[in-house]
């Protein structure tokens, strides 16, 4: 059985600041989660008939897209981010974003354009996140966000709101082994073992960020009583790699912290994620690596009590997953495909 969780309700603002009030509700909703698309311009069709299928499921509350709003080989032009952006404006309710990789960390490449990511994120961050605190999208909704915290102003794009006892955020945390990936497009010296100071200093600042939040993010679920948290990111954080694998060493502050908090806190943690372009609900196996990197003791592939991990749909699989939480019930989530015509 799949463990399940909670999820969030209108925000209200009772005193202006940035923490919304919680509003207490067993009723059962649903959101959208999508991702890894569109990704070439031939893709534009199917993402439009996606968000149509999406529109007409009047259940919807909001829509969550993590990242990836283009192909890692087409060029990063402020045009082809702007249509992205378009589009998805189109999604008839709230439209909750986390970067991806495409979108900023790899145009650097010579066939996005030769870019420095960190002009290419700053400009993501003016197009996508216009209204520190509100969400974009037809029915845009007022969230926490990290920028108002003192240290955390540039970090728009993490994000908090509650809804029917569930604490949803959203934690900017990429593909390309999380920004650790050499800028070889626009400097062919920058190593993993040299890396560029920009490049390095920006995977050190943003990857705090994300720490810092992650924990936020949990300290709102225990102080709110929270049913459950649904923590959504872009990057796939490579839980089948051992801990030393350089593949995923851009990730391993994150499962750290993540697994620390989801085995002291007693609820259900659900990770949304996009990058591999599979869909799959499972509970990821992450003591291993901790405990002993072979994996050879009989205490050995303990999976993490009430963490699952979910994957979305991607590029070629232009569908949608339907999440739909009832807090009366014991799993909480039920995690459903959403197969669109026309895309298979």
């Amino acid at each position: 059985m799949l463990s399940g969780l909670f999820v969030f309700a209108t925000i209200v603002l009772a005193d202006g600041s940035n923490e919304p009030a919680i509003i207490q509700s067993d009723k059962p909703f649903a959101f959208a989660v999508i991702g890894d698309g569109p990704y070439g311009d031939d893709k534009q069709a199917a993402f439009d008939r996606m968000i149509d299928a999406i529109n007409h499921d009047r259940a919807v509350r909001f829509v969550i897209h993590v990242g990836d709003i283009k192909s890692g080989g087409t060029e990063c032009t402020n045009e082809r981010l702007q249509r992205r952006f378009d589009q998805l404006q189109k999604i008839r309710t709230a439209l909750i974003y986390t970067p991806g990789d495409n979108e900023w960390a790899d145009c650097h490449r010579v066939s996005n354009g030769s870019w420095n990511p960190l002009q290419r994120l700053a400009f993501l961050r003016q197009l996508f996140f216009p209204n520190p605190g509100m969400t974009t999208g037809q029915k845009p909704r007022r969230i926490q966000t990290q920028s108002a915290l003192t240290g955390y102003e540039k970090y728009v794009e993490n994000g908090m709101f509650m809804t029917n006892q569930i604490v949803v955020s959203t934690i900017h945390v990429v593909g390309s082994n999380n920004n650790l990936h050499p800028w070889s497009g626009i400097d062919p010296a920058d190593s993993f073992e040299n890396p560029r100071e920009d490049r390095i200093q920006e995977f050190i600042e943003r990857s705090a960020a994300a720490i810092a939040w992650l924990e936020e993010t949990f300290r709102k679920a225990t102080n709110s009583k929270a049913a459950g948290i649904f923590i959504a990111i872009h990057a796939d954080p490579k839980f089948e790699l051992p801990f030393r694998d350089s593949n995923r060493a851009g990730y391993n502050p994150f499962i750290e912290k993540l697994l620390a908090l989801s085995l002291d806190y007693d609820k259900p943690v659900v990770l949304g994620h996009g990058d591999s372009h599979l869909f799959r609900v499972d509970r990821p196996r992450l003591v291993p690596w901790y405990a002993n990197a072979d994996a050879t003791g009989p205490n050995d592939n303990v999976q993490v009590p009430k963490l699952t991990r979910m994957g979305v749909f991607g590029d070629s699989e232009l569908h949608w997953i339907k999440v739909t939480a009832d807090p009366r019930s014991d799993e909480v989530f039920i995690f459903s495909p959403q197969l669109v015509r026309g895309n298979f």
